[in-house]
């Protein structure tokens, strides 16, 4: 194997790691809508901090290592339509996905009051908190826009 394959290799992973943890996300995107009491919250939210700091990785793997790659192979340029199309399409993902950690850090924090106020009942606060259309908004943004990147990888438009 040489340099350059590695190097795909490692592209190829890192949007794997990024696919996957996506999936892992939406599971727990769709689990919010049924959680009433702030135990089940702070449980799914440990989940999602595992999601979290993959997606992160693969995001940053998978631009890193693509970029390093339209370097490296003498057929592709940074310059290249299809490319700069997966980096602005990376760059939305990026944004949405880093917007939507943060609306959904709010359930959160909001469990952790109930918490320590001594309230551990199903809340209407907290209910309303994780059905919040903000981050879900805001995940099909990204999860669009990473299909979309996956469609340009494969199609490679003007290749």
């Amino acid at each position: 194997m040489t340099f350059e394959d590695w190097i795909f290799a490692l592209h190829l992973l890192s949007a794997a790691t990024l696919v996957g943890s996506l999936v892992m996300s939406w599971i727990v995107v769709v689990s919010l809508l049924s959680v009433h009491t702030p135990g089940e919250t702070i449980a799914l939210s440990r989940v999602a901090m595992v999601g979290t700091v993959t997606t992160v990785v693969g995001l940053i793997g998978a631009i890193a290592f693509g970029i390093w790659l339209a370097i490296l192979r003498d057929a592709f340029h940074v310059w290249d339509g299809w490319v700069i199309a997966a980096i602005v399409l990376w760059v939305i993902a990026a944004a949405a996905l880093w917007r939507s950690f943060v609306e959904y850090a709010k359930p959160v924090e909001t469990a952790r009051a109930l918490i320590a106020a001594g309230e551990t009942a199903p809340s209407a606060e907290l209910t309303a908190s994780n059905r919040a259309s903000t981050g879900l908004l805001l995940r099909v943004l990204a999860s669009a826009a990473i299909v979309l990147i996956v469609i340009d990888m494969l199609w490679k438009p003007g290749a």
